[in-house]
């Protein structure tokens, strides 16, 4: 018997761009910590180490760039609920690493988008 997916359409293309841009920076030599912590301050997607610098990933997906691109969603808001997040995992869980906030912006056109230290605090 099959299961059902009862995912919204544009819920599982999230889910397919994050197990994406995971895999891709696991190929690029980074470790998994966590994926989709949640608090009441927001949601942080990927939480990877390189090497000894704790990273912080927002990974955007747009079908496509009609109303700006994945890049261009990465918005002042949403970098400071991105911040606030970060600052209440790192109270949560004791972490003294340098932080750093990456984007990995996905668009059916473009391919995957990778930018290191996209944003500073």
């Amino acid at each position: 018997m099959a299961l059902l997916n009862n995912t919204a359409p544009h819920l599982q293309r999230g889910a397919d761009a994050e197990q994406q841009a995971y895999e891709y920076l696991i190929a690029q030599g980074l470790s998994p910590v966590c994926r989709n912590f949640r608090c009441k301050q927001g949601e942080l997607d990927l939480v990877m180490l390189d090497q000894e610098t704790l990273v912080i990933v927002e990974v955007r997906f747009r079908k496509s760039n009609r109303f700006g691109g994945a890049v261009e969603s990465v918005t002042a808001a949403k970098r400071a609920k991105i911040v606030a997040a970060t600052q209440y995992y790192l109270s949560e869980h004791a972490v003294d690493n340098t932080v750093r906030f990456d984007v990995v912006a996905i668009s059916a056109g473009s391919g995957l988008n990778w930018i290191p230290n996209a944003f500073q605090t």
